[in-house]
């Protein structure tokens, strides 16, 4: 889920307009870079948001400045890889991915605690233990994040370099590379050692696809590195869909089966495969639109479990995430609703009013919501939506949040 971005103080704000002439050196060096093949992203709005950065926008300063100061530190940072686990896949291969289910816990009533019992909502710390490789997988994906986007507004290539070792790292680099497949994700001790519902530790693989879009400018990421990550997604990608962990997850109805069709989608299209991606968005994404959101917009899945406003928002980022790939394939799922109602507008209407943190939410919830969570989001359906309940959702959300959140950046004329 997002994570959490700390407000500018009018100070703040000063001081980051300020060094923006510093900041953005490099842009003024830099030139021209190729057209964008991001999917996710908005080539435009990415484009916009560069141009106005150059131009001296001091309402987009704030983001950018937080952007380089985390770039800046994540220059730092890994590299990390699936090997680096202190266990070894029942396989007896280093390379293959393991992960345990978060919820999962020893059964006291048991001598050895097997098999484990589930808790949900409630994270066994030993499940993100060193045996498992879930997250440095997220720390990984968050970093090349934070690094590409840094390159592609800031034009320093020490940025895109490091993003492109790390990616060299996980993925492609044979001592150290992933096997392309989860068979062992999210195991459970004494039940199984790997299920359908691990597919869920690599739903950034979304993310990553748009990342060596935004490389792909910088001779640090080369001809040979573009080559060999898209044969390892399309190997994943095979993987997914015929393995029956794949299968398994495929199914599932709930945020589940929506960060699977977000990978598919994304995948597809990062390997040039346009028919699967389209194929997904026709049939099981407006499916999962129609099935998991009632005409109120409440998602009956989410809110069985007992962090139910988290796990609500969760399911909505990955539709949203949908919605904006779909348009590729000229498929409008920001509008798709059965004829009873529903939809993505409408789940995004139901969760609106807990934008505003001093309203609160009556179903279950173990533990504190994450406040910001909605404002990708919102931000996103500003674009494929522009509806004015959600509009005024997002401007009730704490203004110096807003201002200083990357996604200012993403999605720039959004308020």
């Amino acid at each position: 889920m997002a994570g959490m971005t700390h407000p500018f103080t009018a100070r703040q704000r000063r001081i980051a307009a300020a060094l923006l002439s510093i900041l953005l050196a490099p842009l003024a060096r830099g030139s021209a870079q190729p057209s964008l093949t991001v999917r996710m992203l908005r080539a435009e709005d990415l484009t916009l948001a560069r141009s106005r950065l150059r131009a001296g926008d001091t309402l987009l300063a704030p983001a950018y400045a937080r952007l380089v100061d985390n770039a800046n530190t994540a220059l730092t940072l890994g590299p990390w890889a699936v090997t680096d686990k202190k266990a070894i896949a029942p396989s007896g291969d280093k390379h293959d991915y393991m992960s345990f289910g978060p919820y999962w816990w020893p059964d006291t009533t048991k001598p050895n605690g097997l098999p484990y019992i589930r808790r949900d909502g409630q994270v066994n710390p030993g499940s993100r233990g060193a045996e498992s490789n879930s997250p440095s997988f997220q720390t990984m994906a968050a970093t090349v994040t934070t690094l590409a986007l840094a390159y592609y507004f800031s034009g320093d290539d020490a940025f895109a370099s490091r993003a492109s070792m790390l990616l060299r790292t996980w993925f492609i680099a044979p001592d150290t590379r992933m096997n392309p497949n989860l068979r062992y994700g999210q195991a459970i001790p004494g039940v199984t050692d790997g299920r359908g519902i691990g597919l869920i530790d690599t739903r950034e693989l979304s993310s990553i696809a748009d990342d060596v879009g935004l490389l792909r400018a910088s001779s640090s990421w080369t001809a040979a590195d573009d080559r060999a990550m898209h044969d390892w997604a399309r190997e994943f990608l095979r993987w997914m869909r015929t393995s029956p962990q794949g299968q398994e997850e495929a199914n599932a109805t709930n945020n589940h089966g929506s960060w699977y069709d977000v990978q598919v989608v994304a995948l597809a299209y990062f390997v040039g495969d346009s028919v699967l991606a389209e194929e997904t968005l026709r049939t099981s994404a407006t499916r999962r639109i129609e099935q998991q959101i009632l005409p109120d917009g409440r998602q009956p899945r989410e809110l069985e479990r007992t962090r139910s406003l988290s796990y609500s928002e969760f399911n909505i980022e990955a539709l949203t995430r949908l919605a904006e790939l779909a348009r590729f394939s000229r498929i409008d799922l920001w509008h798709h609703a059965p004829a009873a109602g529903g939809g993505i507008a409408a789940a995004l209407r139901y969760l609106a009013p807990y934008a505003d943190t001093s309203r609160t939410w009556t179903a279950e919830q173990i533990t504190p919501p994450d406040p910001l969570e909605l404002l990708a989001p919102l931000r996103r359906a500003e674009r494929g939506l522009r509806d004015a309940t959600l509009h005024a959702a997002l401007q009730r959300m704490p203004a110096a949040a807003r201002t200083s959140h990357r996604s200012r950046l993403l999605y720039p004329n959004a308020p």
